[in-house]
């Protein structure tokens, strides 16, 4: 828990990671952050069970040495649900997502990740700029 002054600013960070370049952006940002505020750290992947497994467990070995309190968590379902879904209902203070996907017209149409999590985020969050 991590003061700035006199007010903590965030005590659990909720970054969400398909494991692609781009998220791993977004997973970089957020160690950075729970570093700095000495914030707890989740790293959630929503897909396939082993699939989604192998890529929280390769971020949070490549974040091993940050110092950063990383724990890692697989769901199932759509991304943008599961992430302001698990953040509210779980006590995150911050979610971190990368902004791939933002700038394209089709955003309008189709809604990426990160245009619905910023529609229905329940907390504060950080698009991290990964493109």
């Amino acid at each position: 828990m991590g003061p700035v002054g006199s007010a903590l600013v965030y005590e659990r960070i909720l970054v969400g990671t398909d494991g692609s370049a781009t998220a791993a952006t977004a997973v970089d940002r957020a160690v950075e952050v729970a570093v700095a505020t000495g914030a707890e750290l989740t790293i959630l992947c929503v897909g396939d069970g082993e699939r989604a497994r192998s890529v929280v467990d390769a971020e949070a070995v490549r974040h091993t040495s940050s110092g950063a309190q990383i724990t890692t968590r697989t769901a199932s379902g759509d991304p943008a649900s599961v992430l302001t879904d698990v953040a509210g209902q779980d006590g995150y203070d911050l979610i971190v997502v990368g902004n791939k996907g933002m700038t394209s017209a089709s955003r309008f149409l189709l809604g990426s990740v990160p245009n619905k999590v910023s529609h229905h985020a329940p907390v504060s969050l950080l698009i991290v700029r990964t493109t």
